[in-house]
């Protein structure tokens, strides 16, 4: 008898299939057929138990099995198929602004292990979320934590690093963990991370309050259950209970609060949000963000021009007496050093399909240990092909199909 336990793997029972949830996000069918080709099995929530073979052969089959099924992936909120990168799966991570690694060459460098989010705000600027319709990414954790090392070796200065993810982070099975691997960086000052907040509780902020180098971005766009619902998109939104936790990780934990601004929606919902944030014994930074309307976005609403904005900002700054402009001076952004790109805008690149994109209709390729992002790309996982590159900013890629005859680099 052979039991193999799983920190990032639980499993459930589903008729004819096992269903496999991995870091809490995504999960697959595996019918039970195939355990039983391995041997006689059982399962709990975090382990299965294989009868008759060592505990050798039951982990090297099981995980042989599992990737066979990681293809069949779905993000358990949205439905959307799931790509699983880890360190096997020939998939990088630097390239796509989706997931991975993002160097801007400078000292903040933001790390996305995860895409999905259990909120439908209105004003989201890539239109995530329950109703999204994209492909969905997830990173092993591991992976990630010695990418970034890597990363900051390279640049060799006191960096940020910014849990950005396209979506809600805590979403993420092994945020946790990947929060306390980070903190013992000695080249990381500061550990930001966005959230909604909606998944947080006492428990977790009090293990994470060990990690001094973290600070929350939470969003809280209106103190009104009734509105706060409306612009978060969904009726389970429960505002009180992210009052509460703004209110106590503030205490413990540096906490900038972020509410979005959209016009139509929540203007009246500013000064009762500052009122909010004055009254607690320790007063959060508070930073009032206008909505801006992007090519993948709800735009849901007009954008109030920036002078009109400033402008409001600083009458609710004089009337409560608060600051709510932050700059790039007020995180300490700087350049940093440049990492050498591997192909440029023009340059035609072979490459290898290795997955879904983000988008519907669209392929990852690699190429020189980069991702390349291909629009509207029907070419097959695996085959090799000759990419355009059509953007190279900020170390991310996007190309498109050309000519197998034409000369790549």
């Amino acid at each position: 008898m052979a039991t193999i336990t799983f920190e990032t793997l639980t499993f459930s029972d589903s008729g004819n299939n096992v269903r496999v949830n991995l870091l809490g996000l995504c999960s697959t069918l595996i019918p039970k057929e195939q355990f039983e080709q391995i041997a006689p099995f059982s399962i709990t929530r975090n382990s299965i138990t294989f009868d008759g073979i060592s505990e050798e052969q039951a982990n090297k089959s099981f995980l042989n099995l599992f990737s066979q099924y990681t293809k069949h992936l779905k993000n358990n909120i949205t439905k959307n198929k799931t790509t699983y990168i880890h360190r096997n799966s020939g998939i990088p991570l630097i390239g796509n602004v989706a997931f991975g690694i993002v160097y801007r060459n400078s000292n903040v460098i933001e790390i996305k292990p995860n895409n999905g989010c259990n909120l439908d705000c209105v004003y989201c600027s890539i239109s995530e979320g329950i109703s999204s319709k994209k492909n969905d990414f997830i990173v092993e954790k591991d992976y990630l934590v010695e990418e970034l090392h890597k990363l900051i070796q390279f640049v060799d200065q006191p960096v940020e690093v910014h849990i950005g993810v396209q979506g809600e982070p805590f979403l993420y099975g092994d945020m946790m963990n990947l929060i306390e691997d980070i903190q013992q960086m000695e080249n990381v000052h500061t550990i930001s991370i966005d959230t909604n907040g909606s998944l947080l509780n006492k428990q977790k902020i009090d293990r994470l309050a060990a990690c001094d180098k973290l600070q929350f971005n939470l969003s809280l766009d209106s103190i009104n259950p009734e509105t706060a619902k409306k612009v978060a998109g969904v009726n389970s939104y429960n505002v009180n209970h992210v009052k509460d936790v703004i209110a106590y990780a503030a205490e413990r934990l540096n906490v900038i609060v972020a509410p979005v601004l959209t016009k139509g929606f929540n203007e009246e919902e500013m000064e009762p949000i500052i009122k909010f944030i004055k009254s607690l014994p320790k007063q959060p930074m508070l930073g009032i963000q206008n909505f801006l309307r992007y090519k993948t976005g709800r735009n849901v609403a007009k954008e109030i021009p920036w002078k009109e904005f400033y402008e409001l900002l600083e009458k609710l700054e004089q009337k409560h007496d608060i600051k709510l402009k932050l700059s790039k001076e007020d995180f300490n952004i700087k350049k940093t050093k440049k990492l050498e790109k591997p192909f440029k805008t023009d340059d035609i690149v072979r490459a290898t399909v290795m997955s879904d994109g983000r988008f519907l209709n669209s392929k990852l390729a690699v190429a020189k240990d980069r991702t390349i992002s291909i629009p509207l790309c029907t070419a097959s996982i695996g085959k090799k092909v000759n990419v355009k590159i059509t953007k190279d900013k900020h170390n991310t890629y996007t190309g498109q199909l050309v000519s197998n005859t034409t000369r790549a680099i």
